[in-house]
């Protein structure tokens, strides 16, 4: 099979009939072999009815997925990947706003081009500032951390992959923001970007809150940190706990002397207690001493996952 198209939605009944006929329309135009993913995310319309009348109509194409709640779109995709049969794997929103129209130029990217993943770019918004800005720093940021420069656009619903990087990461929480940054941990480096249209909202309203950005951030330095630190707890917390019990420990010594040149120059006034310093140093040390033992245990859960010696292996002869 040529392509699988993965689609995540919530409440999208409307905008369903439409988006199916014009994926329809693009793939018969270029004689892919195809199916299409339907996650249906806990919706509370009559969205399920709709995909049961279109699997009725196209029992070889459609497949769908119905979960008892809504529980976000990553868990939607991880799901969708589970059972993806195509070569290239493309993914994109229920709401009209993703164009079906750009899915063979997508998948020439990544048969031809040699891409791992290619990343949609909706250059021009039909959205308000309120959410454009939000949306530039949050990019910015995510480049920053990932050290994937070439991308404008993390959070595009609008990707295409090959079907051996799905098979290899894992989307939980709110990942899904961040996949190009879990293919690159995935060591997946051949990550590339396409401007695509970016159409109003047709029917409904938008899904996601200004919350999504604040959520977005925390999510970031979570992959971040256990991406470098994973495997190796202690590296961060040993280091740092040290430092911070070194800095306490050079204080409290120079606290301690302090006094006792006083009490040779037989000046007894000063108690050690009177210094902030002296608590600076306590608590350096306290902190220092928590860290590393967080390291530590850190080091004992980690030695003891089933996981720790599993590597992704690309080839083996």
């Amino acid at each position: 099979m040529d392509i699988s198209v993965v689609i995540p939605l919530y409440n999208e009944a409307e905008s369903l009939p439409e988006l199916f006929a014009w994926i329809d329309r693009v793939m018969k135009e270029h004689k892919f072999s195809y199916e299409v993913i339907f996650i249906n995310d806990g919706s509370t319309d009559n969205s399920w009815e709709v995909i049961e009348d279109l699997k009725k109509k196209e029992p070889e194409i459609v497949r769908a997925i119905k979960f008892r709640r809504n529980y976000g779109k990553s868990p939607g995709l991880n799901c969708g990947f589970e059972r993806t049969q195509g070569d290239v794997v493309i993914t994109m929103d229920a709401d009209l706003q993703d164009s079906p129209d750009e899915i063979p130029e997508l998948y020439r990217m990544i048969k031809e081009d040699g891409y791992d993943l290619v990343s949609g770019w909706k250059k021009k918004r039909y959205d308000p500032l309120s959410k454009t800005i939000p949306t530039k720093l949050f990019n910015a940021t995510a480049r920053k951390f990932s050290g994937i420069n070439n991308l404008h656009d993390f959070n595009c619903g609008l990707k295409a992959y090959k079907s051996i990087v799905i098979k290899n990461i894992e989307i939980y929480n709110d990942m899904h923001r961040y996949i190009p940054y879990l293919a690159k941990i995935a060591g997946f480096h051949k990550i590339g970007e396409k401007v695509v249209q970016h159409q109003a909202r047709k029917y409904g309203t938008t899904k996601f809150g200004l919350n999504r950005f604040v959520n977005g951030y925390l999510d970031l330095i979570t992959l971040w940190f256990t991406s470098k630190f994973g495997k190796k707890p202690m590296h961060f917390f040993g280091l740092w706990g040290s430092v911070m019990f070194l800095i306490g420990f050079i204080a409290l010594v120079i606290v301690l002397s302090a006094k006792l040149i006083s009490i040779i120059n037989g000046d007894l006034r000063p108690l050690v207690t009177n210094s902030p310093y002296f608590y600076v140093s306590l608590t350096a040390m306290i902190v220092g001493t928590q860290m590393f033992l967080a390291g530590f245990i850190g080091e004992l859960i980690s030695r003891n996952s089933p996981n720790r010696n599993h590597y992704k292996i690309e080839s083996e002869i």
